[in-house]
Parts: structure tokens; C-alpha cells; sequence
């Protein structure tokens, strides 16, 4: 069986549509089509029902869910393997948002070094739908995310509660009139700032990553909500300031994984994610 026709599949699951798939693999949709009913042809079943909704798995294609991520997953593994430096046994590769890899997951990436040093870890950035994506093609083996979807084959495990307070260049707290950028921080976290602010204006800079944010502050003043992690030691430094009488929007930090990989490697790093939440929670309590 042809792997990248297996990819093909589970781009599909993972978009739910033929148009999310191929816009995802930069192919045609006719090209992805193409190969869902080759690979159909080749087993003798309907693996994939089209309709109004998009595509969703039929029992035989709920079945070769499981078979094309694990070949896929070999072929990624064999290339990781193929190219592993001598001394090391195997290699992980977590996904997450730029946030979480602020304090939280560099801290895990030392804590799996100590406990594991002969895997090998592949540490990237990625938002959720890409993440997602990467899981149910097999290319990362972990994702953290704020807002997970449901996918055939992964596992879902809140970690911790994000806390993002609003910070200002400010001390006086003027923040709307003082540059306010708007992160993207998810569906999530959108929901609960209309709650809070039903009035306020459409914002005039808006930046997806919080980093960028941060930045901008620095640079030439303003105010947003961010992570406490990320604007602790700028506070305590004097740069930033806590707006008074501003909320704490608290934002749910999810792992994904796949729940039929039961190795070491993966058993290891998930215990120290857990442990790591535990510290999250306390120290946001």
C-alpha cells in the first residue's frame, strides 16, 4: 500500500472533508478523491461516507483507522530511527502553542532529558488544527493545545488552567486607550472576552501568538491579557503592570495523544506532563 495514500485517509478524518484534506496537503480535491477510492478499490469496502456534513468513517473505514495510523506511524518512526544519532533508542515529537512552551513544556523537555536521555525529542510549534492534524497523521506523537477537537484514535487530558491576566505598560491602567493588542488565544478564550466586554470595539492591532504581543509592549507601550508565566519576571520587574479590576480569563490547557501507543518513551512523558500540571495548578491556586 501506497503510505501517502494512507496520509490521504487521514487527512480526510482530520478535516472531516475532501476540500480541508486537500488544502492541508496542497493537492487537488479531485486528487484526494482520487486516492480515498483507490484505496477503497484496493480493499473492496466503502471506508469513507460523503455527505451535506463532509466525510465520516464507515465501520469498515473506522477499522483501517487504526491500520493506516500505524502505518504511517512506522514510517515516520523508521525515519526518526534511521536517523537517530548513535547512544539513542527512540525519539518523541511534542507539538504545542508558543505559550505552553514558555516555562511549562521547556521544563518538561528538561525533566524527560533527565529521565530519558536515550530518546531522542523533536520539540515544535504548532496551533491546533495543525497539531491535531500532525496526531492523527502520526507525525507528532503529543500535542498541548487550549482547544482539542475529537478525533478516531486520540485520547483527550486536561492538564491545567491557563491563567491569562491583563497587563499594561500603563501603571495608571488606561488600557484601552493604550495600545491594546488582542491575541488569538482560541474560540475559548474569544467567547469568554465578548462575555466580559460586550461593548468594546473591534481592537485596531490584533496578533496570534503571544509572544508578538509581548513585544509590541515592550516596544511602544500597550496593554493585552496574557499568561501569568509569560508576564511574571516583566512584572516583577516593573515593566508591566497588573490592570486593576480586570478579570483573570482562565483558559483550559488540553494533552492529546493516541491512546494505542503504550511504550515507555510515551508512558514517561505523559507522567511528567501530569506532574508538571500539578505544579501549574498549585501555584495558580
Amino acid at each position: 500500500m501506497d503510505t501517502e495514500f494512507a496520509r490521504t485517509f487521514l487527512a480526510v478524518v482530520a478535516a472531516g472533508n475532501f476540500v480541508g484534506a486537500a488544502e492541508q496537503l496542497h493537492l487537488t480535491q479531485s486528487t484526494v478523491s482520487a486516492r480515498i477510492k483507490a484505496l477503497e478499490r484496493q480493499f473492496g469496502v466503502t471506508l469513507l461516507q460523503r455527505g451535506r456534513h463532509g466525510a465520516e468513517l464507515t465501520p469498515a473505514g473506522k477499522r483501517f483507522l487504526r491500520h493506516a495510523k500505524g502505518l504511517v506511524q512506522t514510517v515516520e518512526q523508521a525515519r526518526h530511527d534511521v536517523g537517530l544519532p548513535s547512544g539513542y533508542s527512540g525519539s518523541l515529537t511534542l507539538r504545542a502553542r508558543i505559550a505552553l512552551w514558555d516555562g511549562f513544556l521547556t521544563r518538561w523537555s528538561v525533566w524527560m532529558r533527565r529521565r530519558m536521555p536515550d530518546v531522542s525529542l523533536r520539540l515544535e510549534i504548532g496551533f491546533e488544527e495543525d497539531t491535531m492534524q500532525a496526531l492523527v497523521q502520526g507525525t507528532a506523537d503529543l500535542g498541548a493545545m487550549y482547544t482539542p477537537q475529537n478525533r478516531p484514535g486520540l485520547g483527550i487530558e486536561h492538564l491545567f488552567d491557563e491563567r491569562l491576566m491583563l497587563v499594561s505598560t500603563d501603571r495608571d491602567g488606561d488600557w484601552l486607550n493604550h495600545g491594546y493588542v488582542h491575541v488569538d488565544w482560541g474560540p475559548e478564550f474569544e467567547a469568554q472576552f465578548a462575555t466580559r466586554y460586550p461593548n468594546e470595539p473591534a481592537p485596531a492591532l490584533q496578533a496570534n501568538v503571544g509572544w508578538l504581543g509581548v513585544q509590541r509592549m515592550l516596544a511602544v507601550g500597550g496593554a493585552g491579557f496574557f499568561p501569568c508565566r509569560m508576564t511574571r519576571e516583566l512584572v516583577e520587574a516593573g515593566q508591566l503592570w497588573p490592570v486593576a479590576d480586570a478579570p483573570l480569563i482562565s483558559l483550559p490547557v488540553y494533552l492529546v495523544y493516541p491512546q494505542d501507543r503504550n511504550d515507555d518513551a510515551m508512558k514517561t512523558a505523559i507522567e511528567g506532563l501530569r506532574l508538571l500540571s500539578a505544579e501549574e495548578r498549585s501555584c495558580s491556586a
